[in-house]
């Protein structure tokens, strides 16, 4: 078994380096796109100084990972050092692509949208895998450590950093076209680590309890668990009912509690793993 989630990881991890060192070369850099992270720093000082970008993204990964030494010790930082060496050397292979590759910037929307499905897929491949690309996350870390600055906060701080660097070199319009990248590769990968829900979750305060609770178990045959809670506002005690359907079942559920009553009040929301119950 271990073996198996060994064999997993690397292959994750391995797959995910070729397809983003297969993206950057073939549109990040190609449409000069500017998405943060050492990938947008190096896409910059290639065109302004000339220099080769896996070289740039192996000195600042290096150049991280040192500090990560230094900050964050030994175990913590040795996940990041698979990227740190291959990545580089994977851009480097995969440079020659624009020669067989030709990208059409005609519809550069319909390439953003492309790069960052792809981006989203690589990423989430990644982090699943449970290993770390390294580079200027090994930053936000160690900021957290010592001046507890919420990673999230300073890795978008430092990405923003960078994409406006880009919009300054290479205008408005590509730095628009960075965020949404961002966004899409954002929304992918966090399908990618959690999977499409196929359950959800409802949480529903109503004043007809009784009947809400026979419409689920006997028109919908599934179970409910009811607790008490207190309002925030007026501290009045209220029962809040909690069950979980499968997503095909949405509309049914919200139209017959609606019927119910219609002042009923839920909330819904993905459940990604339901275990322990028919």
């Amino acid at each position: 078994m271990e073996n198996r989630k060994r064999i997993f990881r690397i292959l994750c991890i391995s797959t995910s380096l070729i397809i983003s060192a297969f993206l950057y070369n073939s549109l990040l850099l190609p449409l000069s796109l500017v998405t943060g992270g050492t990938s947008g720093i190096a896409t910059i000082t290639h065109y302004l100084y000339d220099i080769n970008p896996a070289l740039m993204i192996f000195l600042i990964s290096i150049a991280c990972s040192i500090i990560g030494f230094m900050y964050l010790g030994k175990e913590r930082t040795m996940g990041t050092l698979i990227a740190c060496f291959i990545y580089p050397i994977l851009v480097e292979l995969t440079s020659p692509i624009h020669h067989f590759f030709h990208t059409d910037s005609t519809d550069i929307l319909l390439l953003v949208i492309f790069a960052g499905v792809i981006s989203g897929v690589s990423n989430g491949l990644m982090y699943k895998s449970g290993y770390s690309s390294g580079g200027l996350p090994i930053i936000s870390q160690v900021l957290f450590e010592k001046f507890k600055i919420s990673m999230a906060k300073s890795s978008l701080v430092i990405n923003l950093a960078i994409v406006l660097l880009g919009a300054f070199f290479f205008g408005t319009t590509n730095a628009l076209y960075a965020i949404i990248f961002l966004h899409i590769n954002s929304i992918v990968m966090d399908r990618v680590l959690l999977g499409i829900s196929n359950n959800k979750a409802f949480y529903i305060i109503t004043k007809k309890e009784i009947e809400v609770q026979d419409y689920i178990i006997k028109n919908l045959n599934h179970t409910v668990t009811t607790f008490d809670v207190k309002g925030g506002f007026q501290s009045d005690k209220r029962k809040v009912m909690l069950t979980v359907i499968p997503s095909r079942e949405y509309y049914r559920l919200t139209e017959g509690i609606k019927k119910i009553d219609e002042e009923v009040f839920f909330v819904a929301t993905d459940a990604y793993q339901v275990e322990g119950a028919k």
